[in-house]
């Protein structure tokens, strides 16, 4: 197998060198054009490292659930999940993080690369309460880079074309693949019937 070994190898290979369009689209604080874009976002995908290694995972609330609270700072809070915990144990030990915004329709994805820290402020926690649930914890990033990305990704996979979207009963069930994984002790059935009324129960 041929692998590529060096930067100088890699810059090689990818000629032409990027173009202006790819270049000044990137700045380290937040603009009037991009404030909408992180505005109108209702997801991110939240990437951290950590010494076991990197992390990516999605997070979703309603459009602007991450908050701009000034040009180089970006708040997203920490909604409900399984408590694993993954990113947050991350961020603790190493503050590098980045945010990858989608935008329902538009082919335009916008990237904030900067370093963060977890605040258990009370005052901040409430601002961020729904239905009278606040997170635990508020992800702050003291932003490095943003920039948007080109669409080509988007259109390649039609991720937002109805007539692409998957059929959830083509492919394994949450609690089919915990049953098929733990000799069926977790997981089946029950567990999809289950899941409904306690992502309701739990959403906040």
């Amino acid at each position: 197998m041929t692998i590529v070994t060096s930067v100088e190898q890699l810059e090689a290979l990818y000629t032409p060198a990027p173009g202006a369009a790819s270049t000044e689209k990137v700045t380290n604080r937040m603009t009037a054009a991009y404030r909408r874009l992180v505005e109108a976002s209702p997801f991110a995908a939240l990437a951290t490292v950590g010494p076991e290694g990197i992390d990516c995972s999605p997070r979703g609330d309603q459009p602007g659930f991450v908050r701009i609270h000034d040009d180089q700072t970006l708040m997203m809070p920490d909604r409900r999940g399984n408590n694993r915990i993954d990113s947050l144990r991350n961020i603790v030990r190493d503050p590098r993080c980045a945010f990858l915004f989608l935008l329902p329709g538009s082919g335009t994805t916008f990237r904030a690369n900067g370093r963060a820290h977890l605040s258990i402020d009370p005052a901040l926690l409430a601002s961020f309460a729904v239905e009278g649930k606040a997170p635990r914890s508020v992800i702050v990033m003291a932003i490095d880079e943003l920039y948007f990305q080109c669409a080509r990704a988007i259109v390649r996979s039609e991720l937002w074309n109805p007539a692409k979207h998957l059929d959830p009963k083509s492919f394994p069930t949450p609690g089919e693949i915990l049953a098929g994984m733990t000799n069926n002790t977790v997981g089946g059935e029950s567990y999809d019937k289950a899941w409904p009324e306690r992502a309701k129960s739990t959403m906040w």
